[in-house]
């Protein structure tokens, strides 16, 4: 990574790649331009995000981080030096990612946006009466929070009908909620405490035992351990028990197993003290131009402009103005139908990464890398626009702006374009075009042939074998909505963002509907020791099937079991921190990568060890596997378009893409059913959606009903039936605008996603 300072000066207008190697890269050299937008695009597994976030955006970080003493760099995430010979002439990334913003029910939009903080200094200097400083009108501490729901605007309370039955004694399963269920440590803990009679029913216990059991805390118990000897335990009633790991905790750190459990044994409702405000009287009592802090929140982004903008105040004119500046850049992307006491957690894909974006807007400074990771996910084609105007916004300021992007409509407002490929995987990691869009459109490449092309709408429906019918919807934006969803067809859902597609599918459909397998945009785990095999679920009857050829012990053919290599723990690397330099990771010389101890290797199923077999291809495998559980598994893989992945390699090394196909695939051996898909075409190349759509129609022909929650133009045209929801977002939205066939919708005078479609395809004078 020296720098040449004798590089041609052209050079300084380019970041300089030489030799990377990172993930599939082969030996890639470039020469990226700056102070322009430069999309990279080529199939999902090309080798785009290994360019762009694992090799640029990391070197960037970490050559940034060392200009930071050790006291501050020891508080920083560490970077290892990217794979690559040279990265020369950087400035300092910004990366915009596709993580999740979090589902914390603490987090709303305006405290994600900092307005919201803004909103509470201008009531600590002009709210009559005041109420104090500003975190005094902060309901996420506890001098403003609501005393009775902790700030939440809500309570959840354990549902004793739903957790116990009292009829019965606690040897006989009283505990109705799994994790406390008979045998567990919290049944033992009770049980076994010495302060009930485990034999009693439980409605037979006197008040003083029913609140010892529900409620008692802050004493020991004797109880006998897992050596037979006796200790003691800290005792905690089983309702103050299940608030500390269920209630008062962050959601998103339980499984989802954890969260359903939970969830069936309590009830919510709108907290009776705060009506919901979150806040405390105190709080609550502040008041500017006859609202209170609660009331300004509620409104939409573009009716609280207004009431800013009216305040005459000296001292609260230029706090008013700094947020409905902030206000205006939600505004100006298409966001002016949020509140800010929405909830992250209730916000759509595209609202989420809009969210991310405005919050850069501000921002004067200028000659830094801004790198975005498919800034349209969960966009419609009307907002992508809007983004557009965004990344121009941020280029025109001085910065290089690097996209990751599969959307046409993205690609077209690049000044350079790096399509990368051929393939995925072991077949891309090579740049097969540099240039601009018109030369891109015009070249053989995989991307200029989709960006040429143009459809049709579908031209024969397959007709409905039935109709599931969602009426009265009333859920968040929902305006008493009726939806008739055709059975056995596919069936797409479109709309603006924020029109209610997800609410109505998502939430009122699969709850009318439990038994509809869905597949959602949550992440799945990505750590080193998990693969395709173990999330399809096919390693432990690869082991059994090792087991039995050989006589082996199957735990011997796991890494992460008997048959680690304990040098570096079945990782295949040794990762060393050499607390003052970066960390470096390098290969196992125990093992040499395999991840197993060598005597696991001389273990054979038809000529091959448990190393060659997870080192196919899925592809591959199909044809070594005759066996039907393995077989049928491998083969959905294959069905998603992952015939490139290895059974083996880490999932962490996965594109966005490729995971949402494998978390499809992990479904595909079910059939007669219902699957419900949320945005199944992030993170694809345009021909990923063709093998994506091809793959829905089989499900369909299988005697499948299929409902995508999509934006793509593609599956719109090409799905059976069409829901349409809309106009607009928010309280703008939440009616259903259209519904019937692609060819009918092309008519439909009323419909947003109508006209892109009209715009998109030939016989409607695109």
């Amino acid at each position: 990574m020296t720098p040449t300072s004798d590089a041609p000066a052209v050079h300084r207008d380019h970041i300089v790649i030489k030799g990377a190697r990172e993930n599939n890269l082969r030996d890639l050299s470039l020469r990226i331009p700056k102070e322009k937008i430069v999309v990279f695009t080529g199939v999902s597994g090309s080798g785009k995000s290994s360019v762009v976030f694992d090799t640029v955006a990391v070197e960037s970080q970490r050559q940034l981080n060392e200009t930071f003493t050790w006291f501050i760099r020891n508080r920083l995430p560490k970077y290892e030096r990217p794979d690559a010979d040279v990265i020369d002439h950087l400035a300092p990334a910004i990366v915009v990612d596709q993580k999740p913003i979090g589902g914390n029910s603490r987090s709303t939009v305006g405290t994600m946006t900092d307005i919201y903080s803004v909103i509470r200094v201008l009531f600590s200097r002009c709210g009559e009466p005041s109420a104090g400083d500003s975190s005094v009108y902060s309901f996420n501490d506890p001098q403003g929070m609501c005393p009775e729901c902790d700030g939440l605007g809500r309570v959840v309370r354990v549902d004793l009908d739903k957790f116990l039955d009292t009829t019965k004694s606690l040897d006989d399963g009283a505990i109705l909620f799994p994790p406390f269920a008979t045998g567990t440590y919290p049944w033992q803990l009770v049980a076994e405490s010495g302060l009930f009679d485990p034999g009693k029913p439980l409605r037979d216990y006197t008040r003083e035992e029913w609140d010892l059991f529900l409620y008692g805390k802050g004493f020991r118990v004797p109880r006998l351990n897992h050596t037979g000897s006796m200790g003691h335990n800290a005792y905690e009633g089983l309702v103050e028990r299940f608030e500390r790991l269920y209630i008062k905790r962050d959601l998103s750190a339980l499984s989802e197993r954890s969260r359903q459990a939970a969830a069936g044994v309590v009830s919510e409702r709108t907290c009776p003290e705060c009506v919901g405000a979150r806040l405390n009287a105190k709080a609550l009592a502040s008041r500017i131009g006859g609202r209170n802090i609660a009331d300004l929140c509620a409104l939409e982004v573009g009716d609280l402009i207004g009431a800013l903008a009216g305040i005459g105040d000296p001292v609260g004119r230029p706090i008013a103005a700094a947020a409905v500046e902030r206000l205006r850049r939600l505004e100006a992307i298409g966001l002016s139908y949020l509140s800010l006491d929405r909830q992250t957690s209730t916000l759509s894909g595209g609202e989420a990464q809009r969210l991310k974006v405005v919050r850069h807007l501000g921002s004067s400074l200028t000659g830094m890398t801004y790198i975005f990771d498919e800034p349209s996910t969960g966009m419609h084609p009307r907002d992508i626009g809007r983004l557009n105007d965004l990344l121009r916004q941020l280029r025109d300021k001085g910065n290089t702006v690097l996209v990751v992007e599969h959307d046409p409509d993205v690609i077209e407002v690049a000044d350079h374009v790096i399509d990368m490929g051929p393939g995925a995987g072991t077949r891309g990691g090579e740049a097969v075009f540099q240039g601009t869009v018109e030369q891109l459109r015009a070249s053989a490449t995989l991307t200029g042939r989709c960006l040429r092309r143009s459809a049709p709408v579908k031209a024969d429906f397959r007709e409905p074998s039935g109709w599931l019918t969602v009426t009265g919807a009333a859920l968040h934006n929902l305006k008493d909505v009726t939806a008739r969803f055709p059975a056995g067809v596919l069936t797409a859902v479109t709309g603006v963002a924020g029109s209610g597609k997800s609410t109505l599918v998502s939430r009122v459909f699969t709850a009318a509907h439990p038994e509809a397998i869905v597949v959602d945009q949550s992440a799945i785990g990505t750590s080193r020791r998990s693969s395709p095999a173990t999330y399809i679920g096919i390693m432990d009857p690869l082991r059994r099937l090792f087991a039995k050829a050989t006589g082996a012990d199957p735990g011997l053919f796991s890494h992460n079991s008997k048959g680690a290599c304990p040098d570096c723990d079945g990782n295949g690397v040794i990762f060393t921190d050499l607390a003052f330099m970066d960390p470096v990771t390098t290969l196992c010389q125990a093992c040499h990568g395999t991840r197993y101890r060598p005597e696991v290797l001389r273990h054979r199923l038809r000529g091959r060890s448990i190393v060659d077999v997870l080192a196919l291809t899925a592809e591959e495998a199909l044809d070594f596997f005759p066996e039907k559980t393995l077989h049928t598994r491998i083969r959905t893989l294959n069905e998603v378009g992952l015939t490139y992945l290895t059974l083996g390699q880490p999932l962490s090394s996965l594109s966005g893409g490729e995971r949402q196909r494998i978390k499809l695939a992990d479904q595909l051996h079910r059939t007669g059913q219902i699957y419900v898909l949320d945005e199944p075409t992030t993170g694809l190349h345009m021909a990923d959606v063709d093998t994506l759509v091809a793959l829905l129609d089989r499900l369909v022909d299988a005697g499948n009903t299929v409902i995508v929650i999509e934006h793509d133009l593609d599956v719109i045209r090409r799905a059976d039936w069409i829901i349409d929801l809309g106009p607009g977002g928010g309280e703008h939205g939440g009616r259903v605008v259209f519904e019937g066939t692609p060819a009918r919708l092309l008519e439909s005078p009323d419909s947003i996603t109508a006209a892109h479609l009209r715009k998109a395809v030939p016989s409607a004078g695109g």
